[in-house]
C-alpha cells in the first residue's frame, strides 16, 4: 500500500513522500494517529504543493542551523571541575554539564545532540561534536580545567 507520510519517521521516510508499506501498518498505525494519509486523487494533487512548502521549510532550517554552526565553532566552553593530586577529576564530565555551560552562553543545545562518546575524565582542551541535525554538525571546543 502507498501512503504520503505527514510527518518525518525514522527508517521509513520523510515529510512528505510517497512511501510502499505493508496494508496493515498503514492502517492500524500510520493512517489513524496523523502519520501518514492514502495516495488517492485528490491527495495527488497536495502532494506536489506540499513538497514545495517542505522544500522552502528545509531551506530555512538548514539556514537556522548553519548559523547556529556557525556560532558553535567560536564558541569556547570553560568547565571548572575538582581535581585532585596528578590532576584527576573527581566524578566527570558529561554531556549534561556541557549543554548547562552553552545554555549559560546563551546557546540552547539539546544533551543529546552532543556526541561524547564517553565522560570526559581528565583534565585539558578537548573538541566535541554537536550534531544538529543529519546534514549539519559543529564542534564545540571545551576547556576542562581545574577548580581554585
Amino acid at each position: 500500500m502507498e501512503v504520503i507520510l505527514a510527518e518525518t519517521i525514522a527508517n521509513l521516510g520523510d515529510e512528505g513522500e510517497v512511501v510502499k508499506v505493508k496494508g496493515g501498518y498503514a492502517r492500524n498505525y500510520l493512517i489513524p494517529q496523523g502519520l501518514a494519509y492514502t495516495v488517492s486523487s485528490a491527495n495527488a494533487s497536495d502532494i506536489a504543493h506540499k513538497k514545495k512548502m517542505l522544500q522552502d521549510k528545509r531551506k530555512r532550517l538548514l539556514k537556522t542551523e548553519k548559523d547556529l554552526a556557525d556560532r558553535l565553532h567560536e564558541t569556547v566552553v570553560k568547565i571548572h571541575v575538582k581535581a585532585g593530586e596528578e590532576d584527576r577529576l573527581f566524578g566527570s564530565v558529561t554531556s549534561k554539564d556541557i549543554a548547562a555551560s552553552l545554555s549559560e552562553k546563551g546557546l540552547d543545545i539539546d544533551r543529546r545532540k552532543i556526541q561524547l562518546d564517553e565522560p570526559i575524565k581528565a583534565l585539558g582542551v578537548f573538541t566535541i561534536p554537536i550534531r544538529l541535525s543529519a546534514e549539519t554538525t559543529a564542534d564545540v571546543r571545551v576547556f576542562v580545567e581545574k577548580e581554585q
